[in-house]
């Protein structure tokens, strides 16, 4: 395929958005976003299941040569199209059979394989050395007031498996503004679409009076510059995603952890671990030499190569 006509599918989450844009801009496809919305009653039962999935979230023609879904709503609807003889990417353990698929691209930590099944240490997105830097440069005076080093914090949100609420975010935002204390060190903090007014309120009022920054949602969002600003990074534990774009930078990264489990996400953060990428947040900065971990231009490349687009 020579430039194929691309559409990423997926629902609505910025997390999932990024990660099939991250894939097609990787490998160079210009790939317009559909953002998937079941109907009524299709919401309310698992994609896997559904009879007519193209119906249940009314896409209709024209389809695209190539389509990468995301997620467990866009593998339903990625399946459909290549019955329509559509090639389709999978990005994530789809919840049915791979051979379904012309290929998967799953992490580590969704334990699938096959021999159409790439396999990722981190989830894929969009947070290039080259977007970082040009974002970092344009945000640079906005932060030039903060102490210096600067402790950049990506905040997530409750789901399913972690819990994210007003009394977290009090603790978290107590050992953060303990930490500006005990190392000088400025604080700026970015919470996702996550996260609860209830925490983001709670972490404020803990940070802003220490002189820390707050995003307040308002605007264009600074994530990938404070991603370039950054001396070192703190993520909370629930985000895949988010802690992914923290370590294909080259600064620290720490977690910070939320109750809640998930094995899933324990794989994860296990294999960051041992591989010195990551630690836990302990309420002290730390720094030590790192080497960023970024899988999303070689599973582009083996995109490409194995279904033949240039």
């Amino acid at each position: 395929m020579t430039a194929p006509r691309t559409n990423v599918l997926c629902e609505g989450y910025a997390g999932l958005v990024s990660q099939g844009l991250g894939l097609a801009e990787a490998a160079c496809l210009a790939a317009e976003t559909h953002l998937l919305a079941p109907r009524a009653p299709w919401r309310w039962m698992a994609a896997r299941l559904w009879p007519e999935p193209l119906s249940a979230v009314g896409l209709a023609p024209p389809f695209p040569e190539l389509a990468i879904g995301v997620g467990g709503v866009g593998a339903a609807v990625g399946a459909a199209l290549r019955q329509r003889g559509a090639t389709v990417v999978q990005v994530q353990h789809p919840r049915m059979p791979v051979g379904r698929f012309d290929l998967v691209v799953a992490g580590m930590h969704d334990e699938i394989s096959g021999p159409n099944v790439v396999v990722t240490r981190t989830a894929l997105h969009r947070a290039t050395p080259a977007r970082i830097a040009d974002a970092a440069a344009a945000w640079a005076p906005r932060f030039a007031h903060l102490a210096r080093p600067l402790v950049v914090v990506l905040v997530g949100g409750t789901n399913g498996r972690f819990r994210l609420d007003r009394r977290v975010g009090a603790r978290l935002g107590a050992m953060l503004a303990g930490m500006m204390r005990a190392d000088r060190v400025g604080i700026a903090l970015t919470p996702s679409r996550r996260t609860g007014a209830a925490a983001v309120e709670a972490l404020r009022a803990a940070l802003e009076p220490a002189g820390g920054f707050v995003w307040d949602g308002n605007g264009e969002n600074p994530y990938f510059g404070l991603l370039g600003l950054a001396d070192a990074i703190i993520v909370t534990i629930d985000s895949v995603s988010m802690i992914s774009e923290a370590v294909a930078t080259t600064r620290p990264v720490m977690l910070a952890p939320l109750p809640g489990r998930s094995r899933r996400n324990s794989l994860f953060v296990s294999a960051l671990a041992a591989a010195g990428r990551v630690r836990p947040f302990a309420g002290r900065m730390e720094s030590w030499p790192v080497a960023p971990i970024d899988d999303t231009a070689e599973a582009a490349a083996e995109m490409c190569r194995r279904l033949g687009i240039r």
